[in-house]
């Protein structure tokens, strides 16, 4: 896990069909809260756990802090963000320090993505509570971990278990999650470019839901790609492939993808069965049907037909079933 390229240090790190992801020690049940408790999230638990390993971390606890313990809070002074407990102990030096050697650790376990604690100075990627010098309070801080981990991995997917009730983040992390570790174990390979353009084609519809020009950019970057030397070829397209995944799969680009399918069964389907396809793909669009409808009957239609294009195309499978993610957007 680099500034360069999301990838594994090294092939042994994992097994290529293992997906490692980080969170936060509190969401799995474990008694590490200051207050002797945990926030255990059962989708994480129960349903995510059964497809993943967890590499669980509570920075606190690490740190060396006991459980229970007074609590901490961010303070903003002109020095910066610092972590305060409330007898007033300042442990921003060494959760900083602590911080930097723990991400450099993660970066060789190959992680996937990381699911963070909302609101936690240590652990909060977003809108985290920091005090100003008269005790006022705002919402614009990110917890200090978090702020390490996000600047030493950029690419890597990352988000909090919070906004994962959103069905709509919810989709994008897990897209992003199972795209990070399909080309990560990709490039750990010892690939040749004909499976690089092989791969980039099987990935091609799942990209274009996602953002129409990075699609295109990466397409012109997988053409040029004989020019390139490995390493930068390496580097640019895992940089652009992950970008391309930050984009929300809207609705809109769900049902473009959907009739751009539609036109390789110009030759296999009858009026009749063509309109009701379209139709459902109508449905969608208004969002009078989950996203899982259409892509169900598609993916039966392209077995049916044996079209073999589609039938390799991430974009009908990409992520477990039982996830549910495509029954909710």
């Amino acid at each position: 896990m680099t500034n360069s390229a999301p990838l594994p240090s090294s092939p042994s790190v994992r097994a290529a069909d293992e997906i490692r992801i980080g969170i936060s020690s509190c969401l799995l049940g474990e008694a590490v809260r200051f207050d002797g408790g945990h926030k255990r999230d059962r989708f994480l638990t129960d349903t995510l756990g059964r497809f993943v390993r967890f590499v669980p971390v509570c920075p606190e606890v690490e740190l060396g802090l006991p459980v229970p313990r007074e609590s901490l809070r961010l303070v903003r002074s002109s020095a910066g963000t610092r972590l305060v407990g409330a007898s007033g102990a300042d442990h921003t030096a060494e959760m900083r320090a602590w911080a930097g050697r723990r991400c450099a650790e993660l970066a060789q376990q190959g992680l996937s993505g990381y699911v963070l604690k909302k609101d936690s100075p240590s652990c909060g990627m977003e809108r985290v509570r920091v005090y100003d010098a008269n005790g006022v309070p705002s919402r614009d801080a990110r917890g200090l971990f978090a702020e390490v981990l996000l600047e030493s991995a950029p690419l890597l997917p990352v988000e909090e278990e919070g906004r994962l009730s959103d069905p709509v983040l919810r989709e994008n992390f897990f897209d992003r999650v199972f795209g990070f570790q399909r080309l990560a174990s990709f490039f750990a390979t010892d690939w040749r470019l004909a499976e690089l353009v092989a791969f980039h084609t099987r990935e091609k519809l799942f990209l274009l839901a996602h953002h129409t020009e990075s699609y295109r950019e990466l397409g012109r970057l997988v053409a040029r790609a004989k020019g390139l030397e490995r390493t930068q070829l390496v580097r640019e397209y895992g940089a652009l492939y992950m970008r391309t995944l930050r984009h929300k799969a809207t609705p809109g680009r769900h049902a473009n993808v959907l009739e751009h399918m539609l036109g390789h069964f110009e030759e296999r389907l009858d009026t009749a069965q063509r309109q009701e396809l379209v139709a459902l793909i109508a449905d969608y669009r208004q969002g009078l049907v989950p996203l899982i409808v259409p892509v169900t009957l598609i993916g039966w239609l392209v077995r049916r037909h044996g079209i073999a294009y589609l039938a390799e195309q991430r974009y009908l499978t990409p992520h477990p079933k039982e996830l549910l993610i495509r029954n909710h957007v």
